[in-house]
């Protein structure tokens, strides 16, 4: 399953929580020893995770202030996990109902746009990917659970239909939503041992019959192979970037510098000296 929102589907409904302000003598809970107020659990949550929550609540605010994002673009994603995330997705849904998680795949697309906004690719950044791709091939593959519908998928490409397409219509897995793209990859260590020898054995745009392993039944397409670099230039430059955009270093040093920008105070004395800890280790480190 691919991860919802990188950090934000780890952090609980704590995150409201905390941000609840101190002194609030409000019940929360109730028992025969005594209540918990707001300001009880407010003061223990900040204690055991108040630099994370802060620092979520921070960045959701920063990117929702400087990035639009439309129910259109989540209920779009929400429907892809629900394809490929099956059971999981469920469940988070019963236990945190879908509004949680719509406000999650909100936080993932406000960083996938800081991202693209901010990240930027050099010449050497592309020669060296290029350089990595020796002996590599890259291929897309549609993913289905019984050799039935391999079948019928086979069938619908025989008549015409866009490999594309039907990936985005029949994967199981989380290539689906890039039309099965697989990305780049060599003959071994990669892939499924079975899946790579028929991957190898395609000539460039010719597609597999059903390949049977253990995730199930795969029809391949061998997409490219490593030719000149000039004229793969274009397209391993958009590669890299994407490569970056979904990398968790990059994208935290974008989210760091949008949050600078933002100018930061930190009012409560507890947090404020938490959050000079962590950065002070993060400065270290």
């Amino acid at each position: 399953m691919k991860k919802i929102a990188i950090a934000a589907i780890t952090a609980t409904s704590v995150l409201a929580l905390s941000a609840c302000s101190g002194g609030d003598s409000e019940v929360v809970a109730e028992t025969k020893a005594g209540n918990v107020t707001k300001e009880e659990l407010y003061n223990v949550l900040k204690e055991n995770a108040g630099t994370d929550a802060l620092n979520m609540l921070v960045q959701q605010k920063v990117l929702d202030d400087k990035y639009d994002v439309s129910d259109k673009e989540i209920d779009k994603k929400l429907n892809e996990y629900k394809k490929t995330a099956g059971d999981q997705l469920d469940a988070l849904i019963d236990q945190k109902g879908e509004g949680y998680v719509k406000d999650q795949i909100k936080y993932e697309l406000l960083m996938k746009k800081a991202a693209k906004d901010n990240i930027k690719v050099t010449d050497d950044d592309v020669k060296e990917y290029y350089d990595s791709l020796k002996g590599k091939i890259r291929a897309s593959h549609i993913l289905v659970k019984e050799k039935k519908t391999a079948e019928e998928v086979e069938k619908k490409l025989k008549k015409g239909e866009k490999f594309e397409d039907l990936a985005k219509e029949y994967s199981t897995d989380g290539t689906a939503e890039k039309g099965g793209d697989l990305g780049w990859f060599a003959k071994e260590g990669e892939m499924d041992e079975a899946f790579s020898k028929a991957a190898f054995a395609l000539k460039t745009g010719e597609v597999s019959d059903p390949v049977k392993t253990d995730y199930g039944y795969h029809i391949i397409k061998k997409t490219e192979e490593r030719g000149k670099y000039e004229d793969m230039k274009k397209d391993l430059k958009k590669q890299v970037k994407e490569q970056k955009q979904n990398n968790q270093t990059e994208l935290q040093s974008v989210i760091d510098k949008l949050v600078k920008d933002a100018d930061l105070k930190v009012k409560d004395k507890d947090l404020k000296k938490q959050v000079e800890q962590s950065q002070s280790q993060t400065s270290s480190s």
